[in-house]
């Protein structure tokens, strides 16, 4: 069986946390910010937990990330 290959796309955007959670930036935070509050500019720099729904198949592309 040959080894799996990682999406290395996948795997510079996501990390794992302690716990086994995978964390992933928001997005909507590169241009047009002038027209965004600082508030929701502020609330954009902080990760986010990746929703369960999609994890399934990130575990599938990022096989070797623990």
């Amino acid at each position: 069986m040959p080894k799996m290959k990682t999406s290395r796309a996948a795997a510079k955007r996501f990390k794992v946390t302690g716990t086994g959670k995978l964390v992933r930036n928001k997005a909507y935070k590169s241009h047009i910010l002038t027209k965004k509050s600082p508030k929701r500019k502020r609330n954009l720099r902080k990760p986010a937990i990746m929703d369960e729904t999609n994890v399934k198949n990130m575990k599938k592309i990022l096989p070797y990330l623990k």
